[in-house]
This record gives structure tokens, C-alpha cells and sequence, in this order.
């Protein structure tokens, strides 16, 4: 990292910096919850993404997560407390994720996502998914587990994942829920590079300066190209994914999953 950063947001639940080199550093700040995402998360994380949209001196963004993980997905503890208003919380809660992952899909500066620790769920592997660059460390392990919490995947990586993955090494991960290591996602091209653990935000970094030396306008138009060419778009997937995740989230086994991850059991599923 070269010199000393501007803060854009200084402080709150999502941090935002910006070097003197063009690069932005978009942090998750919720390290004593493993970055879970609430709706107030989400918001902030929506508005600080917004942020990167209007400056136009910002040529390339790091997006990492502060503490031992990038991010747990969503927030297991808020979304019990809700009782039977989750499915309206929920609806609203993958609106804002959908809103956060194609403001990163269609933001004109390249992202590089920065991986320690856990990226699971929607919000961890989703925001991997919408990443244009990943680099993880070697420990960092990545997990759908939508299915797992009787839900179903969101973030856009119902499309996103079958594109860089393959459709059925997707179905694997969304159906069975596999704990991948950094190799692992290394081999199915899910991230770019693997670095040792202590290494990877300057990695990211490192990534992240060569993008904004490059042309801007061939960069954005290069990764608009690319996005489009994913076929159905990613923005089609993300009413389907909130109508789905909300369904679920009123069942008695999203209700079982959410108690069984909380109280660290095995969850019993009745199909109800």
C-alpha cells in the first residue's frame, strides 16, 4: 500500500478509503461478528459502493473484511429475532444484497476481493461471486450453506457461480454445502491466487495498483463486456433469488436451521 489513504467513511459498519494511487479499500466492519450482514450492514455497505460510483478518481477497489474472517454471510442471530416477521425482513434483507452485488457487478473500477477466513453464505460467497479479481489466503475456506439454513443462495450467485465454476461443480457447492479450501477454489476457478495468509491484502493490493495504471475506460468497457457476456443477466436473478429466500425463511425448517446454527446442534429437517 502506497502512502497514506483519504477516508472517505471514516467510521460506521462499512469503512472506505482512497490512496493517492487510485486505489480504493472498501473494508467490512464487523469483526466481532465475523462480518455478518443485517439490513443496517447492508445498507451501509450499499451506500459506501454508491460512494465508489461518483468518484472518479478512484481507478481500482480492494474489498476486504476486517478481523479473522471476510464474511460469515448473514447475520444467524438478527434473523432469529425476528420470529414470524423474517420473511418481510429477509425480503428486504436480499433486496440490499441483490442492490450491493450489481452495484459491484456494474461499478466501472475493477474489484478485487480479498479473502481471510470464512466467505460463506450470500454475503461471503455471494460478494466473492461479484467480485472481478479474488485473491485468498491459504486458509481461507469458502461455503454456500444456503441450503444448510433451509434457504436458498442469493447475491446473484445463483447465476454468477454456474458461470465461473461450472453447473454442476455449482450444484455441488449449493447442494451439498462443501467447506472448500483456498485449492480447492484455486483448481475450480473460483478465486485467482493463493497466498499465505499474513500476504494477501498486499497481494490484493499489489493486483489492485496494476488495474488502476491501466486505461480506465478500457477497463470499465472490458468488464462490462465480460458481465454481459454471462448470458442471463445477473440483475434478472435477483427478484427470483428474494422472492425465494423470503418463501423459505417462513418455514419451520429455516426456523429449526437458524436455532440448530445458534445453539451449534445438527439441525432436524420435517419439510414444513
Amino acid at each position: 500500500m502506497t502512502s497514506e489513504p483519504k477516508a472517505l467513511i471514516g467510521d460506521g459498519l462499512v469503512l472506505l478509503d482512497l490512496y493517492p494511487d487510485g486505489v480504493g479499500h472498501l473494508r467490512l466492519n464487523r469483526p466481532d461478528a465475523s462480518n455478518a450482514m443485517s439490513n443496517d450492514f447492508l445498507k451501509a455497505l450499499f451506500d459506501a459502493v454508491m460512494v465508489c460510483h461518483g468518484d472518479s478518481s478512484m481507478r481500482a477497489v480492494v474489498l476486504s473484511g476486517e478481523g479473522r474472517h471476510f464474511c460469515a454471510g448473514g447475520d444467524v442471530k438478527d434473523f432469529a429475532s425476528k420470529g414470524e416477521g423474517l420473511p418481510d425482513y429477509l425480503r428486504e434483507a436480499t433486496t440490499w444484497l441483490g442492490m450491493v452485488a450489481g452495484a459491484l457487478v456494474r461499478l466501472q473500477q475493477p474489484v478485487v476481493v480479498a479473502v481471510q477466513g470464512y466467505a460463506a453464505g450470500g454475503g461471503g460467497l455471494g460478494l466473492v461471486c461479484a467480485g472481478d479479481l479474488v485473491v485468498a489466503g491459504r486458509r481461507a475456506k469458502f461455503m454456500s450453506g444456503a441450503t444448510r439454513a433451509g434457504m436458498a443462495p442469493d447475491a446473484g450467485s445463483t447465476v454468477a457461480l454456474q458461470r465461473i465454476v461450472g453447473f454442476r461443480k455449482a450444484m455441488e457447492i449449493v447442494l451439498l454445502n462443501p467447506t472448500l479450501t483456498a485449492d480447492d477454489a484455486l483448481a475450480i476457478g473460483l478465486v485467482n491466487r493463493v497466498v499465505d495468509d499474513e500476504a494477501v491484502l498486499e497481494s490484493a493490493f499489489e493486483m489492485a495498483r496494476t488495474l488502476a495504471a491501466g486505461a480506465p475506460l478500457a477497463m470499465a468497457g472490458a468488464k462490462r463486456l465480460l458481465w454481459d457476456g454471462v448470458g442471463r443477466s445477473i440483475e434478472e436473478a435477483f427478484p427470483d433469488e428474494s422472492r425465494t429466500v423470503s418463501a423459505l425463511s417462513g418455514t419451520a425448517d429455516a426456523r429449526e436451521a437458524l436455532a440448530a446454527v445458534i445453539e451449534k446442534r445438527t439441525p432436524t429437517f420435517e419439510g414444513r
